[in-house]
């Protein structure tokens, strides 16, 4: 199967999700109800259940699913990436590890997924403020494709070392 093939068996679960950050990334400078003079995003802290949206999860399979948790100055997604069997759940969470480890590179990386997700991100009203707002929703998307390939390669080079162990492991049986 080629990329663009791929590409397009993900196109409609990426434009929903498209959509529906687009929808909630009207994100607002909101201080604190509680704490004066602090401006804390709201979805992490959770003390004004008034200022948080109902979380939209998106599934494309019972592997695969997006949590997107609004407020009223934060929305935090979370992703669940295809894991079919072990190989896949290794490579993804050593993957997951490797960028989390990294969370201050990427800016709106959270250092650790909500439960039952593999990755999340935190974008606030400040991120949205500091770059455009179909940018880091291009970037949340592209992240999304090359996040499958990027394991799907790592698997395949797995395998590719594996059969090349075998081969030469029972090469010195056979001499």
């Amino acid at each position: 199967m080629s990329s663009k093939q791929g590409n397009f068996a993900l196109k409609p679960y990426l434009d929903c999700i498209r959509e529906t950050l687009h929808a909630s990334l009207c994100l607002t400078n909101f201080a604190s109800q509680i704490v004066e003079r602090h401006n804390k995003p709201e979805i992490e802290v959770g003390t004004s259940t008034e200022l948080t949206l109902n979380p939209v999860v998106i599934h494309r399979s019972e592997y695969e699913a997006v949590m997107i948790e609004a407020a009223v100055n934060s929305v935090r997604m979370s992703i669940k990436v295809k894991q079919l069997d072990e190989m896949d759940e290794i490579l993804a969470r050593k993957f997951t590890r490797f960028l989390m480890l990294r969370a201050d590179n990427f800016i709106v990386l959270r250092r650790k997924p909500m439960p039952g997700y593999d990755i999340s991100f935190l974008l606030t009203n400040f991120n949205l403020e500091a770059m455009w707002k179909h940018k880091l929703i291009d970037f949340v998307i592209q992240f999304m494709e090359e996040i499958d390939s990027e394991i799907s390669a790592m698997k395949i080079t797995v395998n590719e070392r594996a059969r090349t162990v075998g081969y030469q492991f029972l090469k010195e049986f056979t001499t």
